[in-house]
């Protein structure tokens, strides 16, 4: 449990202390198509995502999942983070825009046993999330590829 957040609050504060020593750092524009190509579902199908597409994830994402989900860690239980790793061994699988927009739609724990859509912002329970009332499934792609983005942009940062 203290690994994990340990180790998100350690790549948050390298990413924080990097930013302030080199504001330059890549942003979607500077992204190139490599390392804009992520995952769209389980069977290998991988996606560009635009320029536009990362920019916009990034301010939904912010707007929307950041009061819980910082640096890659989940303040609620800092055992299951947003990287790469844990995303791919949820059950089913989350390391793909489909399975993640699942997710949004319809939550459920780790271990895939059961939905926590009442205790998790989903589209299912917007009704109580309102955050989540206006998302669009255009948005909900977005979110998803700035979730998948993130780890390729901390590589390249500290790679």
């Amino acid at each position: 449990m203290l690994r994990g957040y340990l180790k998100s609050f350690l790549y948050s504060l390298f990413f924080g202390v990097f930013v302030l020593i080199n504001p330059t750092i890549a942003f979607a524009i500077e992204l190139d198509e490599a390392s804009r190509t992520i995952a769209l579902d389980g069977s290998g199908k991988t996606v560009v995502l635009t320029p536009e597409q990362v920019k916009r994830g990034k301010r939904l994402f912010n707007a929307t999942c950041s009061t819980c989900h910082t640096g890659g860690i989940t303040k609620t239980n800092p055992n299951i983070g947003l990287d790469s790793d844990a995303l791919f061994n949820a059950t089913p699988s989350r390391a793909n825009i489909e399975s993640l927009i699942d997710y949004m739609k319809n939550p459920t724990s780790y271990d895939g046993l059961e939905s926590i859509a009442e205790i998790h912002p989903s589209i299912l329970s917007a009704d109580i999330f309102p955050k989540m009332r206006s998302l669009t499934e255009d948005d909900l792609y977005a979110i998803a590829g700035h979730i998948l983005l993130q780890p390729k942009i901390i590589a390249i940062i500290f790679g």
